[in-house]
């Protein structure tokens, strides 16, 4: 029997052999009518390059045209290996490659946006908290500081106590003036450093809403068209990836983010939610209250759209935005005034008829006796 040394490349590169030929992961066998190996084609004997024809071979899953369907014996019969427990060894190996490197491929670009949004809600939500203790810490030395969040956090990291504001500063006639007490030098201290903790946590969240907005450019190019880098990386957040995102119907897009109003809606005849997170959209947001709905309707059929188009191609499409603007125009022209609204009739209180005629019956009764 014929056994030649080829690479994986060869093989699925493109190569003379036309008929009949089955591929392993340890080679290409040329079989005749009734499923005998005639001739076989092997590949070296390197662990990462048969990983590699594993992971290609599984996208392929052709049943086995051999006479005996039993790959082990074909590659001992071809001389890949000489014993059972030998091709065992190698198989194991070369899976555990293949596992790793899929599992290292498999970090999406997606996922890195998705683990970003998730850390901005996590320094938002510590931040908050910081804000407001360094808010009242702060405020017992300086009472008459009318700063919060940010802003607050960078006049303490700058000055510490208020003693230390500069004769030019807008603040200097109340930090002079003011009725807290003294702020000592091991207290400043203290206070300066978790200020500075507190800004450094600013920065972050600054650095990570520029990465996201970055990153959204490449990996969802239509989305972020449409519906913004930020929304749309909240999205692909609350659904779980882009894929997701992509088989969600644009009802479904139209109320992510508003569960609450969902369930009250399913549970009592509360009015169904109109839109959910998208509100923060600038088309809807900025609309007027007759127009919202329509509108939103709207962009989440864009949005889903646009997020099918950025996973199956992920090549950008402005006819999407272009599609949209003209539809936003149109709902506009159709609506330029609020609806008149009817007046809800009042239903008949039942209680007070009820009190009427038990006090009839009962002053009927008094009569009677």
């Amino acid at each position: 029997m014929l056994q030649k040394q080829i690479t994986p490349a060869q093989i699925y590169g493109g190569s003379d052999i036309k008929e009949k030929e089955f591929n392993t992961w340890f080679g290409t066998l040329l079989l005749d009518d009734e499923g005998r190996i005639d001739d076989c084609i092997l590949f070296d004997n390197d662990p990462e390059m048969l990983a590699a024809v594993v992971v290609k071979l599984q996208k392929e899953m052709l049943p086995v045209p051999l006479r005996r369907p039993d790959i082990r014996e074909a590659a001992i019969e071809c001389g890949f290996v000489k014993l059972d427990e030998e091709y065992d060894i190698l198989l194991r190996d070369v899976c555990i490659r293949a596992v790793k490197n899929q599992i290292s491929r498999a970090d999406a670009d997606d996922s890195r946006i998705i683990q970003a949004v998730e850390a901005l809600d996590d320094i938002d939500r510590n931040v908050n908290e910081l804000g407001e203790r360094l808010f009242e810490w702060y405020g017992r030395y300086f009472p008459e500081l009318d700063m919060t969040g940010e802003e607050l956090a960078r006049f303490v990291s700058t000055y510490g106590s208020r003693t230390n504001v500069p004769s030019d500063h807008h603040l200097f006639e109340k930090a002079s003036r003011s009725m807290g007490p003294e702020l000592s030098f091991t207290d400043e201290e203290i206070i300066r450093a978790f200020a500075n903790n507190i800004c450094s946590l600013y920065d972050t969240r600054r650095y990570i809403e520029n990465y996201i907005n970055n990153s959204m450019g490449s990996v969802a190019p239509n989305l972020c068209n449409v519906a913004g880098a930020s929304l749309g990386a909240r999205l692909m957040s609350m659904a779980g990836s882009l894929e997701k995102l992509a088989s969600f119907p644009s009802s479904t897009v139209q109320v992510i983010g508003a569960n609450r109003a969902l369930f009250k809606h399913l549970r009592t005849k509360a009015p169904s939610p109109k839109h959910g997170i998208i509100f923060n959209h600038p088309f809807i947001k900025n609309a007027p209250w007759w127009q919202r709905g329509k509108i939103a309707r709207t962009l989440a059929s864009r949005i889903s759209l646009a997020s099918r188009t950025d996973f199956y191609s992920g090549e950008p499409d402005t006819s999407i935005i272009l599609c949209l603007e003209k539809k936003l125009e149109i709902i506009r022209k159709a609506n330029p005034v609020p609806p008149k609204r009817e007046p809800q009739k009042k239903s008949p209180v039942r209680g007070k008829s009820r009190k009427g005629k038990q006090g009839s019956r009962g002053k009927m009764k008094g009569g009677k006796n």
